[in-house]
């Protein structure tokens, strides 16, 4: 270090006179190699360790206690950059904050990644489906992680949300919708966890503009040909449960995941009827579903396959997957999905019979949106609801 003058190094006592400002320089913090502290000013010292490793030092007053806070290691913390954070601490603690404090928060920030998956384990307690639980994460991992998984949640920008929405946001009208609620949700925890004062996802609509929002109906069948259907499906190579399960799901016009988990302890074989949980329906409503002879038929047949299974319809003794019944009838060249049929059993109560509308909507588990009949509807209609499917058994072409 020949020509070069070696700043003051750190005192035994504090120093009269004038204070060192900007001391050092970038040649100097580059060059050292003498172990010791050597002083910046305001406070700042560079740490050079005997090993020759250098770091940054700050000498502060918090709140009325002396500390000292490290501000990175050189060179990936300039001189430059030391003496910025340098200024800022100095400033934050005059003006009574906790740079300590600070810094140990963005060190302990996590991750929109993170943040996510500690909410998803938050809210999934109370999520009806488990399923649930994996489609609200699967989305984010397919779209918003790769860009902004790794993005401390405290740092997220309007400008990021706006990069993981506009590519998908026309050509993915519906997934983009439910991951911007998904992503609005998790930062909108991190608000309430006192990480970030604001939510970016209220101000992007402008930029994203509007959708051209068009509802797709599910493939359903018209009702007359829901019997020849049926029948292709039994005449098909598919396993026994799959042919019992569709059928019977046909039958009691309820939805897929019902039929999938039907268990025994809800069904009452003497009196044919079908008691639904709340927390296996839709509406979180439990629902009576009357059996019909050929209903009941289904349900024997099944109890003989299941070889003790507490479901009606086990698959090697699991519930039918998601996706089972729905991959039979495409196999089979049925344009329609399982949840269709609801839909050709409503057209049908409504096109073919004298059934009141309120009858054919109570046998779908319909909730009643007028809040005043609403309040005043004590039954639930069952035995009118009886002769309901009773008759669309013997439409399919099963005596009751």
């Amino acid at each position: 270090m020949v020509g070069m003058t070696l700043p003051k190094r750190l005192p035994k006592r504090k120093p009269r006179g004038r204070h060192p400002h900007n001391a050092l320089t970038p040649a100097f913090v580059r060059n050292v190699s003498r172990a010791g502290r050597y002083c910046d000013g305001n406070g700042l010292y560079l740490d050079v360790r005997p090993t020759g490793s250098r770091g940054w030092i700050q000498r502060l007053t918090i709140r009325g206690r002396r500390t000292e806070l490290g501000l990175g290691g050189y060179p990936l913390v300039s001189l430059k950059e030391a003496r910025e954070k340098a200024f800022a601490n100095r400033k934050l603690a005059r003006e009574g904050g906790d740079p300590l404090s600070e810094k140990r928060r963005a060190e302990s920030m996590p991750t929109f990644a993170e943040a996510a998956r500690k909410l998803r384990d938050q809210l999934s307690p109370g999520w009806r489906s488990p399923h649930h639980a994996r489609i609200w994460l699967a989305s984010m991992k397919r779209h918003a992680f790769p860009r902004i998984g790794e993005i401390p949640v405290s740092e997220v920008t309007s400008a990021d949300l706006i990069g993981v929405l506009a590519p998908i946001w026309h050509e993915k009208a519906t997934t983009a919708r439910k991951l911007r609620q998904r992503i609005r949700a998790v930062l909108q925890w991190a608000v309430a966890m006192e990480m970030r004062l604001d939510n970016p996802c209220d101000r992007i609509g402008p930029a994203l503009g509007a959708q051209s929002y068009t509802v797709k109906r599910m493939k359903a069948l018209p009702h007359a040909e829901v019997a020849s259907a049926t029948a292709k499906v039994w005449a098909s190579n598919a396993k026994p449960v799959l042919k019992l399960a569709f059928e019977f799901l046909v039958l009691t016009a309820t939805r897929g995941g019902e039929v999938r988990g039907a268990a025994w302890s809800e069904i009452d074989l003497d009196h044919g009827v079908w008691t639904i949980p709340a927390p296996r329906t839709k509406t979180n409503r439990e629902h009576r579903v009357p059996l019909g002879r050929r209903a009941l038929e289904i349900l024997g047949e099944a109890r003989a396959l299941g070889r003790g299974s507490p479901l009606a319809f086990p698959m090697r003794g699991k519930p039918l997957s998601n996706t089972a019944l729905s991959r039979l009838l495409k196999r089979l060249g049925i344009d329609a999905v399982p949840h269709g049929f609801r839909s050709s059993f409503r057209d049908w109560a409504a096109e073919e019979t004298d059934h009141p509308r309120e009858v054919a909507e109570a046998a779908l588990a319909h909730v009643v949106r007028n809040q005043v009949e609403a309040a005043y509807r004590r039954t639930d209609l069952f035995e009118r609801r009886r002769r309901l499917m009773d008759d669309w058994a013997a439409y399919l072409g099963n005596d009751t």
